[in-house]
């Protein structure tokens, strides 16, 4: 399949990454971006600009990237799958459960591909913590410790935060979301989550009107030999020291990974310092672009991407139990599994 036409949905710091890449990696194809402003500025890389949902779909894509804000990701997404377009949905898939199962349906009835973009997962630091992991280096694994965190003003220092999408709930804003990438690769890594005990809250004077930390204490499935991991992982606008650290508690001792220098230490039983096992520096658009060609080859060679809409579907039912384990006080709430078809999915 030649791919010459594609689609780029909402035209925010994402998704006009998406757009310059895009550009770069399939220089001759007619790149058209949907906004939902009428213009007739023409955006920088493309070869030209819609307003509405009707042209973008008598434009005929075959791919395209949803990263307009995740209240509206599913019925965006939903009215290009019913053309039988191929779909690359920032993450998180949306903003709650309503309408994926339909999407999820449209994709299966289309023979569709459906890409959820947790780019973490490319990261050649991350996917060799993984593989530490999976070779037992550290033994059995007993606790996990996961945080994210930096100042919201500090993200996109040329712009004003209260505007963005992350300072409002009414675009899907809020740690929880914004932040979901440690939910998706603790998930990949550790397997399927159980139950959930969490809490939600705006602990700063920042000037918006979403929770800006979260903490979560995530039980994982049990194992063949009934142990059951449990990990705490903390999500956060608020802290001044930017961090990215997922540390694994084995029994033959710790492994760290770092996400901001792409780091990954072992602190062995008996030693008395961490000892650096693996380092790569990504760039900024390192794992966008490895993320861009696994879901082009999905595409090309007819096989299912990394990221797949079952891996979004499960980050958000944690989401949706973390939620309400915050207004339950704090209460365990089981996760209850969503079963999918095996497929191009």
């Amino acid at each position: 399949m030649l791919i010459n036409r594609i689609l780029i949905v909402g035209l925010g710091s994402i998704g006009k990454l998406h757009l310059r890449l895009v550009r770069e990696l399939i220089p001759n194809a007619d790149i058209r971006v949907l906004r939902h402003q009428s213009t007739n500025e023409l955006p920088e890389y493309s070869n030209g600009c819609f307003s509405s949902i009707e042209d973008a779909i008598l434009f005929a894509p075959q791919i395209a990237v949803i990263a307009n804000p995740a209240p509206f990701h599913i019925i965006t997404a939903r009215s290009l799958a019913e053309i039988g377009v191929h779909l690359f949905i920032e993450k998180p898939l949306s903003d709650s459960l309503d309408g994926v199962s339909q999407l999820f349906e449209v994709c299966k009835k289309q023979n569709i591909f459906l890409l959820t973009g947790y780019n973490l997962r490319f990261l050649p630091s991350l996917q060799r913590f993984r593989n530490f992991l999976g070779e037992n280096i550290i033994g059995k694994v007993l606790s996990v410790h996961c945080e994210v965190g930096q100042y919201l003003p500090s993200w996109r220092p040329e712009s004003n935060y209260r505007q963005g999408v992350s300072a409002k709930r009414e675009l899907g804003g809020g740690a929880l979301l914004e932040l979901s990438h440690e939910i998706d690769y603790l998930r990949w890594i550790f397997g399927e989550v159980h139950w959930v005990k969490a809490s939600l809250s705006r602990q700063s004077s920042l000037e918006i009107d979403v929770e800006d930390t979260v903490h979560i204490i995530m039980g994982f499935m049990p194992t063949t030999d009934k142990h059951k991991l449990i990990a705490a992982v903390n999500l956060d606008f608020i802290r001044h020291d930017t961090s990215r650290l997922c540390t694994a508690i084995g029994e033959k001792g710790s492994l760290r990974w770092n996400g901001l220098t792409g780091e990954v230490s072992l602190y062995e039983s008996g030693a008395k310092e961490w000892c650096e096992l693996f380092r790569y520096q990504h760039t900024p658009d390192e794992s966008y672009l490895a993320e861009w060609k696994n879901f082009i080859s999905s595409i090309t060679e007819d096989k299912a991407p990394l990221i797949a809409i079952e891996d979004g579907l499960k980050v958000l039912q944690i989401i949706e139990a973390v939620r309400k384990s915050s207004i339950s006080d704090g209460q365990i709430l089981e996760a209850v599994n969503i079963q999918t078809s095996k497929g191009v999915l």
